[in-house]
């Protein structure tokens, strides 16, 4: 089940033999059903994860309303850094949209493939480089594009992910009501 995950760090890093073996080691599997967390408003993030199969997305409650900032489907990795790494408890949710099958790390072990593999550091830095890049991005994009532009993005960044997340998840990650999407996409059928 870690023939994913492995090909993922060999995109960016070399591997020994031995080095896989602690991935091996080191990542556990975890299955979460539709509808369940990875993890929950106010736990600490615990551990950093690797999807092998399945779609989840992050969100905020903000009075009582969800709003969607994010989705992560397969060979993506999924964590709260902001809970993971001082270990506080978490604003933020991680929900499985679908059946998922993960890999996992705890913080500990992580430490341990940190110094277990050669160019592990450089491959979490790398990791991080790319979340920080991506969550600028989404930042400002929310405050200077328009709706219509953000659902186009949408569909640009996340191909095939509009036959697997509602309408109401896609209109809460644009940013509007689920009736205003309808007409979102309406405009964009028209101009095609």
């Amino acid at each position: 089940m870690t023939e994913k995950l492995i090909s993922n760090i060999k995109s960016i890093i070399d591997l020994s033999p031995e080095e896989v073996d602690w991935i091996d080691f080191l990542w556990k599997i975890k299955s979460i059903k539709k509808g369940d967390f990875f993890l929950a408003e106010g736990e600490v993030c615990k551990h950093a994860g690797f999807i092998v199969k399945g779609l989840m997305r992050y969100y905020i409650n903000h009075d009582g309303e969800d709003k969607t900032y994010d989705f992560a489907q397969e060979n993506n990795f999924i964590c709260n850094y902001e809970s993971f790494l001082p270990k506080t408890p978490s604003t933020k949710i991680i929900q499985a949209l679908e059946d998922c099958e993960i890999l996992q790390i705890s913080y500990a072990d992580l430490q341990i493939f940190y110094k277990s593999i050669v160019q592990a550091e450089r491959f979490g830095r790398i990791v991080i480089e790319q979340v920080f890049l991506h969550t600028l991005k989404d930042l400002s994009s929310f405050y200077t594009d328009t709706p219509e532009h953000r659902y186009d993005k949408f569909l640009k960044e996340h191909p095939g992910l509009q036959q697997r997340v509602s309408q109401y998840h896609i209109a809460s990650y644009v940013g509007v009501k689920p009736q205003s999407l309808s007409r979102i996409r309406k405009r964009i059928l028209h101009k095609k």
